[in-house]
């Protein structure tokens, strides 16, 4: 007998857009699952440089997403305050860049309705100091910096303290299909590899760059261009603000502070699929290149990770993809002959509140639900589910607390009992707490030992409590020790190959952890 999970609507992934729509349906009074075949903000929405745009950076390229972002940015900071640091902007142009573009800057501003203001050049760089002699032209603006994990987190905990139910690890096998409609989804764990299924009266496809892989299963193809972005993160915060290029949009021409780091990027490299995507050091080397040219000590500051994200852009034929819109793309697939299935792909973080918005009024549309959406005037409760995905949130009375609360990763002050709420929360929505689950909701692996010390140690709280048992905990070190590597490889110079050097040395030449798992057994015992 088919194990089968009843619903109002089923969400197709785990990322801003899909957790902002399970909100905006929640307060409407919609029954929702969410699932997500990795874990909340495993693509796009967690590889992304976590600026909340004020919109001048798509003045000449992308006008209506740059009025979007205006409009949006606003909403985020007054309903997600918590979510946000209000940084400010500068857009700064420096000898040798487009003068045409600079002063043509304040018009194309004005047209879009975004605030702007001219700033002296000398009283910019006593602003910031880091600030390139070069500098000719400098601009200020409402952009502001958002921590994208602990908004979908905050999402997602709203979503399930109504009754909805959030999935993760959960891979959409195929649609059972009656009468142009969805019948019944099916859902593999990925964990448990046990399939089940779920009803729903209507589906939302919000999967960003599987967006059309998803759409195929019922015969309905999106023509997609996949965009890689990469972005590398410093060791030490190098600005107050966040920096723009005053130019047209191209690579290394943002740098966006965020707590205690920084974060500089990023690139559009055309890939031809969304899976297994990596930083490169050609990009690498490009960023801090370009970079430089804005904030020379970007040449010889440390990085202690890159990462890559993709853009997922509806195809509007060959050419460059930044001149493709960022925004988004909403389609009701009844005119492919699938009346309750919509897709929702594109867009930006910044807009991610109005993309599930206009998706949530076309489901309640489908649904004849009269509910109107609620999340402009609603603010997003806090909770301490997304607390210690903040940049280096510091133990309290750290010398009194540290005997009875150990610090786990040291890096980035992340505690015992900080470890014990998150995985407390992942069981409580129905989950698995493993390594990536904990690192998605804290800053553990992400400073400047990328994971060597705090893996162990927390692995061992795991199976102290019973989390873990036998040979578990070896391959899951394995894929959390994996993906921290592919943003370490491209950085290897200085510091930082010293500091990968000592990893490899602890677990692969002490511990044997390249070994298969019963010789690791075997070594650890011994």
């Amino acid at each position: 007998m088919k194990q089968t999970i009843e619903t109002q609507v089923l969400i197709i992934g785990g990322g801003a857009t899909g957790t902002g729509i399970a909100r905006d349906l929640s307060l409407r009074g919609l029954n929702v699952v969410l699932i997500e075949k990795q874990d909340l903000n495993a693509g796009a929405s967690g590889g992304n440089h976590g600026l909340l745009h004020s919109g001048a950076r798509y003045v000449c390229s992308d006008p209506e997403a740059a009025i979007e972002c205006n409009a949006e940015i606003d909403i985020i900071k007054k309903t997600a305050g918590h979510c946000v640091e209000e940084t400010g902007g500068f857009f700064v142009a420096v000898r040798g860049d487009d003068e045409r573009y600079i002063a043509d800057f304040p018009g194309m501003c004005e047209k879009s309705d975004i605030p702007f203001k001219y700033i002296e050049v000398k009283d910019a760089r006593q602003m910031e100091p880091a600030l390139s002699p070069e500098t000719i032209a400098v601009y200020g603006v409402n952009d502001a910096s958002i921590n994208p994990f602990k908004l979908c987190i905050e999402n997602m905990k709203d979503v399930t303290s109504k009754g909805s139910l959030y999935f993760s690890n959960c891979i959409l096998e195929s649609f059972e299909m009656d009468n142009n409609q969805i019948s019944l989804a099916k859902v593999k764990n990925l964990v448990t590899h046990e399939a089940f299924y779920i009803k729903a009266c209507t589906y939302v496809n919000a999967s960003g760059a599987w967006a059309s892989q998803v759409a195929l299963l019922v015969g309905a193809p999106i023509s997609m261009v996949f965009s890689k972005g990469t972005l590398l993160v410093t060791s030490k915060r190098i600005t107050k603000r966040v920096i723009n290029r005053l130019r047209k949009a191209t690579d290394g021409d943002i740098l966006v502070p965020g707590g205690v780091v920084s974060i500089l990027g990023t690139t559009s490299v055309r890939i031809d699929t969304p899976d297994n995507i990596y930083p490169t050091v050609d990009e690498v080397d490009l960023i801090v290149n370009e970079g430089e040219a804005m904030v020379p000590s970007l040449k010889r500051c440390r990085y202690v990770r890159a990462y890559s994200g993709v853009r997922p852009l509806v195809s509007v034929g060959e050419g460059d993809d930044r001149e493709v819109s960022r925004g988004f793309t909403l389609i009701d697939h009844e005119k492919d002959g699938v009346n309750n299935f919509i897709t929702i792909t594109g867009g930006k973080l910044s807009t991610y509140r109005l993309m599930a918005e206009k998706a949530s009024d076309i489901v309640c549309k489908k649904q004849q639900v009269a509910g109107k959406c609620q999340t402009k005037e609603i603010p997003l409760p806090s909770t301490q589910s997304g607390e210690w995905s903040e940049p280096t949130v510091f133990v309290n009375d750290f010398r009194q607390s540290v005997q009875h609360d150990p610090v786990l990763c040291e890096c980035e002050m992340v505690p015992a009992s900080a470890v014990d709420t998150i995985i407390d929360a992942i069981k409580k929505d129905g989950n698995q707490p493993d390594l990536n689950a904990i690192g998605l909701r804290s800053r553990i692996g992400k400073g400047p030992c990328q994971g060597a010390f705090c893996s162990l140690r927390i692995l061992s709280c795991m199976y102290n409590a019973g989390e873990l048992t036998h040979d578990q905990g070896i391959d899951d070190l394995k894929r959390f020790l994996s993906k921290r590597w592919k943003g370490e490889q491209p950085l290897l110079w200085g510091t930082a190959i010293v500091q990968s050097s000592i990893k490899e040395m602890i677990h692969c030449g002490l511990f044997g952890l390249e070994l298969e798992t019963d010789q690791v057994l075997t070594q650890i015992l011994t």
